[in-house]
């Protein structure tokens, strides 16, 4: 691919193609039925396929963009992977898009590429494998720009396993079709596994048709991208940049916004906390001010200040 084509849509086609590899290494480490599981922290489990996904990623994406600043959820990696793990070929298709003009002259060092190898380790162990996505988020001056949300369980209508779903700001969307939430409800959706009493308020002040509580944040975004909540709600600091810098970049690419509770952006730089200390909260649709106002001041003020 010649050097001309700006640098943010060499680095979203190579982490399109890279994404669905690492799905495959996740399914096949399902498949050979060892999980290779350690215990990072209460509900925070590794496997082998999130160490196994994670060396797959940042090693492609280190081979072919070398100056950029890449982190991972997992830590130091092995760079010295098999060639079945390496990823040189670039997304053709979506290379056909033109770059928005706010980032064709982005220069390597403006960079950070945000990578949680496997977002829902917790269900992907309990079986809950549609919960599962990998997250390839890419920051430009600390702001989340473009990202990636591929499912290695999603199952197509042709019987082929996986979707890969990208989000650049100022271009859109690909890999599904957006739908809007029901305009006779307000559903929720939120953690299945990190809740506590002060999250628990902020769910409740939304006095919500439907609380949907799933696994990942890659997995709770895409309830809103398909229409099947109004808002994701995690008024606790559970998370950490790379779950949220690829959810964010795609939903706020197709009209979303994704903030902290108190309405904030989280910045992407390479030298920011990795923890989101003020949660989260996502919907779709312009009432996002209004959302935040919701939410107690209580917990507004509180969460975050207890780490």
């Amino acid at each position: 691919m010649a050097s001309s084509t700006p640098l943010i849509m060499r680095i979203m086609a190579l982490s399109i193609n890279t994404a669905r590899r690492a799905g495959v290494i996740i399914r096949d480490v399902l498949k050979q039925g060892d999980l290779g599981i350690v215990d990072k922290g209460q509900n925070d489990p590794q496997t082998e396929a999130d160490r196994s996904a994670e060396r797959c990623i940042i090693a492609s994406l280190s081979k072919k963009f070398p100056s950029i600043k890449i982190i991972g959820e997992e830590g130091g990696t092995d760079l010295n992977v098999c060639e079945d793990w390496l990823v040189n070929e670039l997304n053709e298709s979506f290379l056909e898009h033109s770059c928005p003009a706010a980032w064709q002259d982005a220069q390597p060092e403006d960079f950070v590429i945000w990578v949680d190898p496997l977002d829902g380790t917790a269900e992907y162990t309990q079986g809950f494998v549609d919960h599962v996505t990998v997250l390839i988020g890419i920051a430009i001056k600390n702001s989340a720009v473009g990202g990636i949300i591929h499912q290695p369980f999603y199952q197509q209508a042709s019987g082929e396993l996986g979707r890969t779903i990208w989000g650049l700001k100022g271009l859109g969307t690909g890999g599904f079709t957006p739908v809007d939430p029901p305009k006779d409800e307000f559903i929720i959706t939120t953690t299945r596994s990190h809740s506590n009493a002060l999250h628990q308020k902020a769910v409740d002040v939304f006095n919500a048709s439907k609380v949907i509580k799933v696994g990942g944040a890659g997995y709770k975004v895409l309830q809103l991208l398909e229409g099947k909540a109004h808002a994701y709600v995690f008024a606790t600091p559970g998370c950490k940049k790379w779950d949220t810098c690829a959810p964010e970049a795609v939903l706020e690419a197709n009209g979303g916004t994704l903030t902290n509770i108190n309405g904030d952006h989280y910045e992407y730089h390479a030298n920011v906390e990795h923890v989101n200390r003020r949660g989260v909260l996502a919907s779709v649709g312009s009432n996002h001010k209004e959302l935040v106002v919701k939410i107690p001041l209580e917990v507004r003020q509180t969460v975050g200040n207890k780490l």
